[in-house]
């Protein structure tokens, strides 16, 4: 039996690696010429770093099972990483508990608010409650500005979670429920009070771990440069798929397909249309000379023309990359109208040198050595108040026809936040219901559920 797979990302090539595990036949087929889709790379004076950031929580047990698999599990680090919050032109580092008590924008009351809701502790009423939290589902339709205010203080959401919700969404902020707040804001019961947060990378990129995968799958069964236009449904049964490449036209024999790609393209093939937003983002990373913070993750309540700025190399040594200190700038775009969307890269990249300068008097633009600027329309779902009842199923028989699986974005694995291992989840999750393999998916799905549950790391990735 053959499967088809449209989208070289970590989706699909999971997908392809846990299907040929079962004695499938799996074949990838990537419109673009680089695999591993987010995940892709910038070459450096060292390793690589990611055209887009990344880093795992304490959580995301697939993708660390995956690198076992794969033998690169020993390149798998977890330092601890620093979190810090710009306001008035102060970097307040908010890691440690002493460091959270000492920041100067929130009274006593707010952080201890604050503070019970991190730890799933509901005072509303006056008697703690510690079971309010345990379902996102409850507050699928509640506005996340409405629940901060009752759950927490006006303060808190106005100086604390309203800065970083702008970075996040922009304009769609009102647009977001609670469920996606509570389900970033639940891992931090994983900080240690002495030395904070740790976060996953591997020693070479996650490219690593993209690598092994191909390797894995054969990098026969991968073609890049291929464009699916059609997937033949005729009979209500998926029979082939068709192909461009740069040698012309090709149809492929298949007996089911994956589509592990944006839903716009599951539409473009099969007519299956998802009501889901999504927002583009537009990333920079700076190779500089030297440190300008002490921070990896800075969240800015500034008018800063970049929503965070993340200097990598204060949470992976700038000796990885050949002395090089590197940064990310990066912003989300919820319009293709809007004007950092419409600004050439070299613009982009102009306009984010002076934004440094105002926020870091001290830089100097001759301190940078180079500058690459990524974009992609679509990288992460505006999670709207009723975001589950759009969620596009693993399975499309009923709703297309049968042998049609869908391990994209928008699916209930990338809930309630995207991540790359949401993206394995899902894509293991359509190859077991191939395979009908049910003891794997019941048990893929209780894990994603629970991961659902405590997952993602800080609030403002």
């Amino acid at each position: 039996m053959t499967v088809g797979i449209v989208g070289g990302g970590v989706a699909g090539l999971a997908a392809a690696y846990r299907l040929q595990q079962a004695g499938y036949e799996a074949q990838v087929f990537e419109a673009s010429e680089d695999i591993g889709g987010l995940a892709a790379v910038y070459e450096t004076a060292g390793q690589p770093i990611e055209k887009f950031y990344h880093h795992l929580s304490k959580s995301e047990e697939t993708i660390v099972e995956l690198a076992e698999e794969l033998g690169v599990g020993d390149r798998l680090e977890w330092p601890y990483k620093s979190d810090a919050y710009y306001v008035d032109g102060v970097v307040h580092p908010m890691d440690k508990a002493w460091e959270i008590a000492a920041y100067p924008h929130l009274s006593f009351y707010d952080k201890f608010r604050l503070g019970m809701l991190t730890m799933e502790i509901d005072l509303r009423g006056g008697v703690p409650s510690f079971d309010t939290y345990e379902r996102l589902e409850d507050f699928e339709h509640v506005p996340i500005k409405e629940f901060v205010v009752e759950h927490t203080t006006k303060n808190v959401y106005e100086s604390f979670f309203e800065p970083l919700l702008d970075a996040k969404f922009g304009s769609r902020k009102e647009d977001v429920s609670a469920a996606w707040l509570l389900g970033r804001i639940k891992f931090r019961g994983e900080r240690d009070l002495l030395k904070g947060e740790q976060l996953g990378y591997f020693d070479g990129s996650f490219s690593v771990l993209i690598d092994a995968l191909v390797d894995a799958v054969g990098r026969e069964n991968v073609t890049t440069g291929a464009r699916v236009t059609e997937v033949d449904t005729s009979g209500e049964q998926v029979s082939s798929l068709t192909v461009e490449t740069a040698d012309g036209t090709e149809t492929h024999d298949v007996d089911s397909v994956v589509v592990a790609a944006m839903p716009n393209v599951l539409e473009d093939l099969t007519g299956y249309a998802c009501d889901i937003d999504f927002q583009g983002t537009v990333c920079s990373v700076w190779s500089m000379d030297e440190s300008i913070t002490d921070t990896y993750w800075l969240n800015i309540k500034d008018e800063a023309p970049f929503g965070v700025l993340i200097e990598h190399t204060n949470f992976i040594s700038e000796e990885r990359y050949g002395g090089e200190h590197l940064y990310y700038t990066a912003s989300y775009v919820q319009d293709p109208s809007e004007d950092l969307w419409q600004m050439s890269n070299e613009e982009v990249e102009q306009h984010w040198q002076e934004g440094i300068q105002d926020l870091f008097p001290h830089f100097d633009p001759e301190m940078v050595n180079w500058v690459q600027t990524a974009r992609n329309p679509r990288t992460a779902p505006v999670y709207e108040r009723g975001y589950l009842d759009m969620v596009i199923p693993y399975d499309l028989a009923e709703e297309v026809a049968s042998g049609v699986y869908y391990a994209g974005m928008a699916s209930r694995a990338q809930y309630p936040e995207r991540s790359l291992n949401g993206a394995i989840v899902a894509g293991y999750a359509c190859a077991d219901r191939i395979a009908g393999n049910a003891t794997a998916i019941e048990e893929r799905e209780v894990a994603s559920d629970e991961v659902a549950s405590d997952e993602q790391a800080s609030l403002a990735e």
